[in-house]
């Protein structure tokens, strides 16, 4: 979690569909949470760096690269490696649980997203 004192998290919310990405940057910011936008891959690295989330939660299915890559880059670079990030993703195989979390992922929530939920799992993902 942030280490600014009196901070609110900054959730950096990584998503290309416009739609979507404003209504759950409006969700996040009415629950009480900052939010940075990324709508491609390499707009979520240089968000990263720049803003230090402190919480991802990464679309799969970007238009530049994809989610499992930022991730990986995200995860190898010592300046973003302990940013969580939380996949989202409209395949829900084990299979696809697996690839999330060998490319670095700290959790996985399938498409399309209970926005309860979303808002119950959200402190759990910032406390590990």
């Amino acid at each position: 979690m942030s280490d600014r004192p009196g901070d609110r998290p900054l959730v950096l919310l990584v998503e290309d569909n416009e739609t979507i990405r404003h209504a759950f940057a409006i969700l996040l910011e009415e629950s009480g949470y900052r939010v940075a936008q990324a709508a491609s891959g390499a707009e979520a690295i240089e968000r990263a760096h720049q803003d230090q989330p402190d919480l991802a939660l990464m679309d799969l299915g970007l238009p530049d690269m994809s989610g499992l890559a930022v991730t990986r880059r995200l995860k190898g670079d010592e300046a973003t490696r302990d940013i969580v990030v939380v996949a989202l993703t409209g395949r829900a195989l084990e299979s696809d649980e697996e690839a999330c979390r060998d490319a670095g992922c700290d959790g996985y929530l399938s498409k399309p997203i209970d926005t309860a939920n979303l808002l119950r799992k959200i402190p759990e993902f910032l406390s590990r």
